[in-house]
């Protein structure tokens, strides 16, 4: 039976990867990007999820990111991160959670990052929005409990995107670093050794929004080769 599919963010990187990844199980998706669908305006997020009908799988990939030393990290920077990381997310999983609760059944799948579970340098405002949204799933999970409705996480390392791909120029403008040097350095972070492909992470989401996944819920999927045990 086909689902509902929608993943914010969903136009480039990880989320066209993921919605690329249900559309190919057969499933309805809707990736709309912020132009579409601004995660941080909760007017904005109640009108578009009531006009895309009942949702049965929500992916939570819109995200941002940037780095700098916390005590030069702007207030703005701070704020617009936990917006789209982490009020965002919760604008979108309050839409839909009424209508999978009354059905019993549906899939919560956020995707967060190795930086929900620990701190790393020059990512402040990065990290606290991240730990935020893991939050978030694992307070709705509770709510979940014995119900048909799941809300789980997929946490990877640094992941080949445009996002990452920023990062990348930020160490050589810093270091002067080469970019294979300075993209070495990012994977160099997990035990994995490398950077994660977009499809790494797709399988991970459908994983967990599969229906046989129904008894899986507040967990979280580590995606960087055994260094962080969630």
């Amino acid at each position: 039976m086909s689902r509902l599919v929608v993943v914010t963010g969903g136009t480039r990187g990880i989320g066209a990867a993921i919605a690329s990844r249900f559309r190919s199980l057969g499933d309805t998706v809707l990736a709309p990007g912020s132009a579409e669908c601004d995660v941080t305006d909760e007017d904005a997020v109640a009108a578009y999820f009531a006009a895309a009908g009942p949702v049965d799988v929500l992916v939570n990939n819109a995200g941002i990111s940037s780095s700098a030393p916390a005590a030069r990290t702007t207030s703005d920077d701070w704020h617009r991160q936990l917006e789209v990381n982490a009020t965002g997310a919760f604008f979108c999983t309050r839409a839909v959670l009424p209508g999978m609760r009354e059905r019993d059944r549906g899939r919560i799948v956020t995707v967060a990052s190795t930086a929900s579970h620990v701190g790393y340098r020059y990512t402040a405002a990065y990290t606290a929005s991240k730990h935020a949204a893991l939050g978030l799933v694992r307070a709705v999970a509770a709510e979940l409990a014995g119900t048909g409705v799941t809300a789980n996480a997929v946490c990877p390392a640094f992941v080949r995107t445009d996002m990452t791909a920023s990062s990348v120029a930020r160490i050589q403008e810093r270091t002067g670093r080469s970019t294979d040097d300075a993209e070495a350095a990012l994977a160099a972070a997990a035990p994995l050794g490398r950077l994660l492909e977009p499809s790494e992470v797709a399988f991970a989401v459908a994983f967990l929004a599969a229906p046989e996944a129904a008894a899986i819920n507040g967990q979280t999927l580590v995606l960087d080769g055994g260094g962080i045990q969630s």
